[in-house]
């Protein structure tokens, strides 16, 4: 069965739609009483997040839309030191959207918000023209424990910079489905909340963090330079990339710094507290390759030493950034 447009008008066929997918896995306390709006009790500062996924395919090596949004906005929430506790899912169908598929991604969503802690207490569903395409648009709040202040302002040169794992995967997985491509490459797509939980409860004074998305490494990273005011020092032979991902990034002409990622992040810490937290980072399921791959410095901007010893400018992003993957 297909998404139609009388799906979205709000009447017999939307009600059954609601029960049979998105009440069926999004069922809880707070969505249940299907009142204009989520009560919420929240005490103290918060972070708040919002973000909307389009990638194609839908479903993909790894992961697929639902679990995508959630550890996207979980994931933002954070990096800036929150505990996330509510999420909001708006839904934008095509027509032709096959039920069984919506289903399946829902299904994955609620799966993903149930390990990632949260709670989904609202949503809204619209249908649209169009060929089987799928929208989600998702919000987060998370509230941040006393205390903590974690912001690229806080950055001091001699800091360390720690980045979870390796770049580019999914960014080449999504490449690869649509390119239709058969290698072993998955999406690193997942919720980074053991790695945070990790860091914080070592007692590690996180200055700043941020999620590799869309942009890649580089265009995080000068970022963080424009706003602390300082200079980043990387060392290219410490930046790692899967050999497959690396040898399909060669073949398209694209640079792994400059790939989307979905499950890495970078961490700022103070240089005495780097092994210690190198070492909580990598014992966590999604940190097990975590690296040092630079430093904060006096100055401006954000340089890499290359292999062979030289030293060049690191620059964000330009442009489209072709082929775009969400």
């Amino acid at each position: 069965m297909k998404i139609t447009m009388a799906h979205g008008s709000g009447g017999k066929t939307s009600a059954e739609l609601m029960s049979s997918v998105f009440g069926k896995h999004f069922k809880n306390s707070v969505l249940d009483k299907m009142e204009d709006a989520a009560v919420l009790e929240i005490n103290g500062k918060i972070a708040f997040s919002t973000d909307s996924f389009v990638v194609t395919p839908l479903i993909f090596k790894g992961g697929d839309i639902g679990k995508l949004c959630v550890c996207g906005t979980v994931n933002d929430l954070l990096m800036m030191g929150a505990e996330p506790k509510y999420i909001t899912c708006g839904f934008i169908l095509e027509e032709g959207l096959e039920i069984e598929v919506l289903d399946k991604i829902v299904s994955s969503m609620a799966a993903q918000a149930r390990e990632a802690g949260v709670t989904i207490v609202a949503g809204d569903t619209k249908v649209v023209e169009g060929s089987g395409g799928l929208y989600i648009n998702t919000s987060g709040i998370g509230v941040i424990p006393e205390g903590r202040d974690v912001s690229a302002a806080n950055c001091q040169p001699g800091d360390k910079i720690l980045l979870s794992g390796n770049l580019g995967d999914h960014h080449a997985c999504i490449l690869s489905a649509r390119m239709e491509i058969e290698n072993g490459i998955k999406s690193d797509c997942g919720c980074l909340k053991d790695i945070t939980d990790a860091l914080f409860s070592g007692g590690i004074q996180v200055k700043t963090m941020r999620d590799v998305t869309r942009g890649g490494l580089g265009t995080i990273l000068n970022e963080i330079a424009d706003t602390s005011g300082c200079r980043i020092n990387l060392l290219e032979e410490a930046i790692p990339v899967d050999e497959e991902v690396r040898g399909f990034a060669d073949i398209l002409g694209l640079d792994p710094l400059y790939m989307g990622n979905e499950g890495k992040m970078i961490a700022v810490v103070p240089a005495e507290q780097a092994e210690r937290a190198l070492e909580l980072t990598r014992g966590t399921e999604h940190g097990k390759a975590a690296v040092v791959i630079g430093e904060i410095a006096q100055g401006s901007g954000t340089y890499i030493t290359t292999r062979l010893g030289g030293s060049r400018v690191l620059d964000v992003l330009y442009g489209e950034g072709l082929p775009r993957i969400c």
